[in-house]
């Protein structure tokens, strides 16, 4: 069965002006608020690809006009991290370590250009679409919505704490070991859902054509 999910975006009242206010922020808000930040943006743009995905990045570059430390916490690889405790803290540390090099310099932002920190809650429902064997499962996958897509390779993976994304626990619980691998391999923070989607189904198709 395919799932999928709809969400509900709530602000947290936790604001932040500058990189010490930032840095409380990520200390005190919840791992939801975490992984909204830091994944919210690949299901926003499943077509295309902005500057920053992970919107700490964007806001220290255009609100505090911290470009160098953009890039760092822009290029943290998300695909290491099995937990969102780890993320936060990878995050934490970039930032740490930048106050530290310019001699704990605070800039603060604009006014009006605060960073609100939300949080998401999110509402897996059923899709309808059930996947009755491999070959099945990889037609189905054609035609299934972004939002059940991002849920069993994002969600699944992170913010739900499994080893593995959806569709490769899938594969493997039946016999596809190799495939499952090949899909688990694929970095999905370095494209667009559609793309993700495009990549498994060409390996889906090479795996049944060899």
């Amino acid at each position: 069965m395919f799932y999928t999910e709809r969400r509900l975006v709530l602000l947290t009242g936790v604001r932040a002006t500058n990189l010490p206010q930032l840095l409380e922020g990520l200390r005190t808000v919840s791992g939801a608020s975490i992984f909204y930040h830091t994944h919210q943006q690949y299901l926003s743009h499943h077509f295309e690809k902005p500057l920053f995905y992970n919107d700490f990045a964007l806001w220290i570059s255009q609100a505090l006009q911290e470009e160098e430390l953009a890039e760092q916490v822009a290029s943290i690889d998300l695909l290491q991290f099995s937990t969102i405790r780890q993320l936060r803290v990878a995050i934490i540390e970039r930032i740490e370590e930048s106050l530290r090099t310019n001699g704990n310099r605070v800039r603060e932002c604009p006014p009006g250009n605060d960073f609100h920190f939300c949080r998401s809650k999110s509402f897996v429902l059923p899709t309808g679409v059930v996947a009755h064997g491999v070959e099945d499962f990889f037609e189905k996958l054609t035609s299934v919505t972004i939002g059940s897509l991002y849920f069993h390779f994002f969600e699944a993976r992170l913010r739900l704490e499994r080893l593995t994304n959806d569709f490769s626990y899938w594969l493997e619980g039946r016999g596809e070991e190799g495939l499952a691998r090949a899909i688990e391999r694929l970095d999905p923070y370095v494209m667009s859902l559609e793309e993700l989607r495009s990549e498994i189904i060409k390996l889906g198709t090479r795996a049944r054509t060899n």
